[in-house]
C-alpha cells in the first residue's frame, strides 16, 4: 500500500507548507489513511524503556545483576488544528459518547528535507484514550488546538 507524501508546497492555495516534515497515518481496517488526519503540528510520547527486575539468582549482595521483564511505552500525544469532518475526530466522538472503541495501526514517518521518508514508527493497536480542547478565548485569535493521546501495544522504530 503506498502511504501519500504530505504537501511540503508553500502554495498557500494546496497547503501551509510542513517545515516539521512529518507525517502521522492512521491505518484503519486496511483503509488508505484518510488526507485529513495525517497533519500534526506536534507529536511527543516518542519514548520506550526495558523494566528490569533483580536476578534472584545473584551470589552477591554488593552487585545485583538485572534481568530485562518486558518493555513499556509513553503514551503517544498529537496536537493540531481542530478538524470538522475527519474520520479520526469521529472516532473519537464515539468513544467518548458511545464507550465503543476500535483500534487502529498508526505510523508516524519523518521526511528529510527532499520529502524522502527516513525514519518510521509503528505503533500497533493505538487507540485514543484521551482528548483535549484549547480554551475558548474570544479575545485571542489563536486557532482552536485538539490534543489527543494514544495508547499502544507495541512500537516499532524502522529506519528507511
Amino acid at each position: 500500500m503506498a502511504i501519500p507524501l504530505p504537501n511540503l508546497s508553500a502554495n498557500p492555495l494546496v497547503g501551509q507548507p510542513m517545515n516539521h516534515r512529518f507525517g502521522v497515518f492512521f491505518l484503519a481496517h486496511g483503509m488508505i489513511p484518510n488526507p485529513l488526519d495525517i497533519r500534526f503540528q506536534e507529536v511527543s510520547g516518542l519514548e520506550a524503556s526495558v523494566n528490569t527486575r533483580d536476578d534472584p539468582s545473584a551470589a552477591s549482595s554488593l552487585a545485583q545483576k538485572k534481568i530485562p521483564n518486558g518493555i513499556s511505552y509513553v503514551d503517544l500525544v498529537l496536537k493540531r488544528g481542530m478538524v470538522l469532518g475527519s474520520p479520526l475526530r469521529q472516532q473519537v466522538q464515539t468513544i467518548f459518547n458511545d464507550f465503543a472503541f476500535t483500534r487502529s495501526d498508526v505510523l508516524l514517518t519523518i521526511y528529510s528535507e527532499l520529502a524522502i521518508p527516513t525514519t518510521t514508527f509503528f505503533f500497533h493497536e493505538a487507540m485514543p484514550i484521551s482528548w483535549q480542547m484549547s480554551s475558548l478565548d474570544g479575545t485571542s485569535e489563536e486557532f482552536l488546538i485538539e490534543t489527543l493521546k494514544l495508547t499502544y501495544t507495541r512500537m516499532r522504530l524502522l529506519t528507511l
